[in-house]
């Protein structure tokens, strides 16, 4: 375990700070992203069922004042599903960005050396190349696996308004 910890330093530090600002961002993403799926899982539903039994004992469910406020429910229980997910959107997006200017800053660093050294070794430039890559690489799979839990969030919210859009019916 504490060899994985080793390892994991020794790859961000590799990486220098942009790494180290990937790793900020995908702590960030995936906290916000559980927080969902936990909202989704054991709160929504609760609230779903207090709109239902609210909606079950109105006398009245068919006039138009009782129209605008199951649709003022229903657009209030679709804010607080889509809680958070601009804002993971926006994460997710910045993941790929980050690392490319991980890959850049690196590149610059190893063109630096090579100004100073010559090219005469390219053993050190392939291995400054590769570590310049690594933020890029990061980035994407952060991205990849965040894109995958945004559709399955993005498909559950659809399902559960479209539940409680099911149980308020009007008559």
């Amino acid at each position: 375990m504490l060899d994985g910890l080793w390892l994991l330093r020794d790859f961000l530090d590799s990486g220098g700070w942009v790494l180290w600002t990937i790793l900020w961002v995908t702590v960030l993403l995936w906290t916000l992203m559980l927080e969902r799926l936990w909202f989704l899982g054991w709160v929504f539903p609760r609230q779903a069922q207090g709109y239902q039994q609210a909606w079950q004992a109105r006398a009245d469910r068919a006039s138009l004042a009782a129209r605008h406020i199951r649709n003022a429910w229903l657009s209030q229980a679709q804010q607080r599903l889509n809680r958070f997910i601009p804002l993971v959107r926006v994460l997710i997006a910045l993941c790929p960005l980050l690392g490319l200017l991980g890959t850049v800053t690196g590149m610059i660093q190893v063109f630096d050396v090579m100004a100073l050294s010559g090219n005469g070794n390219p053993r050190a430039m392939a291995s400054g190349v590769s570590r310049a890559t690594m933020p890029t690489m990061a980035g994407m799979v952060i991205a990849i696996s965040g894109l995958f839990c945004l559709a399955r969030l993005d498909q559950q919210s659809r399902r559960a308004l479209q539940r409680l859009t099911d149980r308020l019916r009007h008559d």
